[in-house]
């Protein structure tokens, strides 16, 4: 939930030794809702982004363990970029779990990427771990970053929806 200053409450660290990032963030709507933000393909595409980082444009996804999905984007210079992975374990509207492998970080190994979605008095509270970056600190980092901000979009997004009069 929304501090008084309007400011996020979406938080990141990354255990640099462990190749770990645990991200999480409170929303003030039902875990259904939650959810269904995270999983839909036409959802994801109008939150996920902003204009001085990167927009994901396209995002497919055949939602079902051992399906694919993959997103595609811009950054704010302009380059294309692409993600993509699979379903390992989906627990509506509780987990997900799935491979990510990006394009800037070809010839790494894929990650593992698990949501986990709590009830909470007055909402939900969304745990990311993001785990595989093992001896990559730098890159651990900067995704503990980029989750805090992902996290910070999909607050904002879903509190802007439930706001009466919207």
């Amino acid at each position: 939930m929304k501090t008084e200053k309007g400011t996020s409450n979406a938080r990141a660290l990354a255990d640099l030794a462990a190749g770990v990032v645990l991200a999480t963030v409170e929303i003030a709507v039902p875990v259904e809702r939650v959810f269904r933000a995270l999983t839909d393909p036409q959802e994801l595409v109008t939150w996920w982004g902003s204009p001085e980082t990167y927009r994901a444009h396209k995002w497919e996804a055949d939602f079902r363990v051992g399906g694919k999905w993959r997103v595609e984007g811009k950054g704010a210079d302009g380059h294309p970029f692409f993600v993509h992975g699979r379903f390992l374990e989906i627990a509506p509207p509780h987990l997900v779990v799935q491979t990510w492998q990006h394009d800037w970080d070809a010839g790494h190994p894929e990650t593992k990427l698990t949501y986990t979605l709590d009830e909470v008095p007055g909402g939900t509270r969304v745990t990311v771990r993001h785990e595989g970056f093992v001896e990559r600190p730098e890159s651990c980092s900067s995704h503990a970053h980029g989750w805090e901000r992902v996290l910070a979009w999909l607050e904002g997004y879903l509190e802007n929806l439930a706001r009466p009069g919207l």
